[in-house]
C-alpha cells in the first residue's frame, strides 16, 4: 500500500457536505494527526476561517481576490524583504503574537515588532564603536544597561541593534549593498552595560510599493513609522526580548503603521555633557544622547506567566486546556 493510501486508510467517507456540516467534517478528516497542539491549531484555524466566510457571506470573487493578494505577497518576498512579515505587522498580528508569547510582568521592558529588516550578518563591535557610516545623519551616543527585575546587572547578553540611515532606509534597501551598516551586535559587560555610536533615528515609510502598500492605500492608511531604533536581547536562560525605543513627539508617535509604539518605550533624547564626553571616547559635548535601562526576565519566569495567561485566556473561550511541552492543548482526558 502506498504512503498516501496508508494515510487515508481511516479517513471517513464524506457525502452531501453543506455550509452547516463542512466544518465538522474537515475537523474529522484532520483529526488523525498525533500532535495535540497541531490538531488544536488547525482545528481553530479552520473554525475561524469557515465562520468568517459564513459571517461575511464571502463571494467567490472576493475569495479569488484574496488568493491573488496572498500569491502576490509571496512573490514580493526576497532575501532582504519579507512581505508576509510586513502584512502581519500592518494587521497587528505581529505585536499580538509577541505579546502572547513573551508576556512581561510589571517593571520589565516590553517587547514590540521585529519588523522585516532584521538580518543575521551584523558585525560584532566593541563598546564605543560607531555602527553607522552615514555622514548625513546626526551623531548619537547610546548608553544602556541590561538588568534583571531586581536591578542586578546581566553580563554577556548578546544585543542586536539596527536602525535606518538618515534617508529613512535600512542598508538592505540600498542597491549594491556591500556590507552591513546601521546595525551591529554588542555584548553587555560585567556591569550589564553596553554603549555605541549611531545616528538620531528618523521617521520613515515601510515598503509600500507592493501588495501591503496597496492594502494600506485601500484602507486609507499611511505607511509611516515613527523614529526608532531596534534592539534584540539574547542570553541562555533568559527570555528573548525584541523591542525598540521611540523618540517622543515624533509626528507618527501615535499612528505607527505597524502598531509598535508603547508608552514605556518612548524616550527623550538628552545631550552629552562635558563630563559624559570625558567618559566616552569619540563623543563630544552637545552630542545627542540616548540612554535606557533594559530589564529582562528569565525563561522560567516567562514560561510561568505565559502558562497562566494561556489557561486564563482559553477559559474565556470556554476551552478546557492543559499545558503540554510549554504550549496549551485541549484537555480531553
Amino acid at each position: 500500500m502506498h504512503n498516501m493510501e496508508k494515510r487515508n486508510a481511516k479517513a471517513p467517507e464524506l457525502y452531501d457536505l453543506t455550509t452547516e456540516n463542512i466544518t465538522a467534517n474537515v475537523h474529522l478528516v484532520n483529526s488523525s494527526n498525533p500532535s495535540p497542539r497541531f490538531k488544536f491549531l488547525l482545528e481553530r484555524l479552520v473554525t475561524h476561517l469557515h465562520d468568517f466566510a459564513r459571517e461575511t457571506r464571502l463571494s467567490q470573487e472576493e475569495w479569488m481576490r484574496a488568493i491573488e493578494f496572498l500569491t502576490l505577497t509571496g512573490k514580493t518576498c526576497t532575501d532582504v524583504r519579507q512581505e508576509f512579515i510586513l502584512l502581519s505587522d500592518v494587521l497587528g498580528l505581529s505585536l499580538l503574537v509577541d505579546s502572547i508569547d513573551h508576556p512581561k510582568p510589571s517593571g520589565c521592558t516590553e517587547g514590540t515588532v521585529l519588523g522585516p529588516f532584521h538580518t543575521h550578518d551584523a558585525e560584532h563591535l566593541d563598546h564605543g564603536d560607531n555602527m553607522s557610516h552615514d555622514e548625513n545623519g546626526e551623531p548619537l551616543l547610546v548608553v544602556c544597561t541590561v538588568k534583571d527585575i531586581n536591578g542586578a546587572p546581566i553580563s554577556d547578553v548578546k544585543v542586536d541593534i539596527w536602525e535606518t540611515d538618515s534617508s529613512g532606509k535600512y542598508d538592505v534597501q540600498h542597491a549594491g549593498r556591500e556590507r552591513p551598516d546601521g546595525r551591529c551586535i554588542l555584548t553587555s559587560n560585567e556591569r550589564g552595560e553596553f554603549w555605541f555610536k549611531g545616528i538620531v533615528p528618523v521617521p520613515y515609510p515601510i515598503p509600500h510599493d507592493g501588495p501591503v502598500g496597496q492594502l494600506l492605500s485601500k484602507l486609507q492608511r499611511h505607511p509611516m513609522r515613527p523614529s526608532h531604533m531596534h534592539f534584540m536581547f539574547e542570553k541562555e536562560g533568559w527570555d528573548p526580548l525584541i523591542t525598540a525605543l521611540y523618540l517622543r513627539n515624533d509626528p507618527y508617535e501615535t499612528s505607527d503603521a505597524v502598531f509598535g509604539v508603547k508608552r514605556s518605550l518612548v524616550v527623550d533624547l538628552g545631550t552629552v555633557t562635558k563630563d559624559v564626553a570625558s567618559r566616552y571616547p569619540g563623543t563630544y559635548e552637545g552630542m545627542k544622547l540616548l540612554s535606557y535601562d533594559f530589564v529582562l526576565i528569565t525563561e522560567e519566569e516567562s514560561q510561568k506567566l505565559r502558562d497562566n495567561n494561556s489557561l486564563e485566556a482559553l477559559t474565556k473561550f470556554n476551552i478546557s486546556a492543559k499545558i503540554v511541552d510549554g504550549v496549551p492543548v485541549p484537555d480531553v482526558d
